[in-house]
């Protein structure tokens, strides 16, 4: 093998790549195959990137899917082991919590297509119900979002003593609720009414406003405030 030869191999190696070129000469096989770093006798770090690529589903496919990937799964892959199959969710987490921190930088969420829009890739996956407290300012600008439970496949218990200890403590001026239905279907049940109407009421007492509820489905939401029931 010619001099040229090997100098041409050893720059197509992705971390030798990254050094000569940067990151963002790489794909996203050859940014995973530096995170794992070392493969196995049968198949190269990147042999392994593809393979855990390929598992990534539609709405998100790529490294944006390693989200969604359970670790169960991963460590089905051969020559992933625990240690790794970890530090891949720790790095879908920490991508993931960088998008919704640019992503809330100077977001006014006032309307409620703005606000299912920036929870919905966050929850529509999710398989159990889920609620999130989103406390906002007078400007309607979030500052905190808070997990207040994830109950069981159909049902979700919030309490409104809860959210509002939440809602103080952030020095929230107003607040809306957000949670999921694993069935894909929004509409609200006796339950969510129920809850709803219990905040509301005591929202106004508290100079607290609930300024929606909104119910997250399968690429699709239903809006208290949009249906009147608030």
């Amino acid at each position: 093998m010619q001099k040229n030869e090997k100098l041409i191999i050893h720059e197509n190696l992705p971390y030798e790549k990254f050094l000569r070129f940067g990151g963002e000469a790489l794909t996203e096989s050859e940014l995973l195959a530096i995170i794992l770093r070392t493969g196995t006798k049968d198949k190269s770090a990147l042999d392994i990137a593809n393979e855990i690529l390929s598992i990534s589903e539609m709405p998100r496919t790529g490294l944006l899917g390693l989200y969604d990937i359970p670790l169960e799964r991963l460590l089905k892959v051969k020559g992933l082991g625990m240690v790794k199959a970890v530090k891949i969710k720790c790095i879908a987490e920490l991508a993931m919590r960088i998008n919704c921190a640019s992503a809330k930088d100077g977001v006014i969420i006032n309307r409620p297509d703005t606000v299912a829009n920036y929870f919905m890739e966050k929850m529509r996956h999710k398989r159990k119900e889920c609620v999130i407290l989103a406390c906002l300012d007078a400007k309607c600008q979030i500052l905190k979002e808070i997990p207040l439970s994830s109950g069981s496949v159909n049902m979700s218990l919030i309490s409104p003593r809860e959210v509002f200890l939440e809602a103080l403590r952030a020095e929230a001026v107003n607040i809306i609720l957000i949670h999921n239905h694993p069935s894909g279907d929004p509409s609200p049940s006796t339950m969510d009414m129920e809850c709803t109407k219990w905040i509301k009421e005591m929202g106004d007492k508290l100079d607290v406003a609930l300024l929606d509820h909104i119910i997250i489905g399968d690429n699709c939401y239903t809006s208290f405030k949009e249906k009147g029931y608030i």
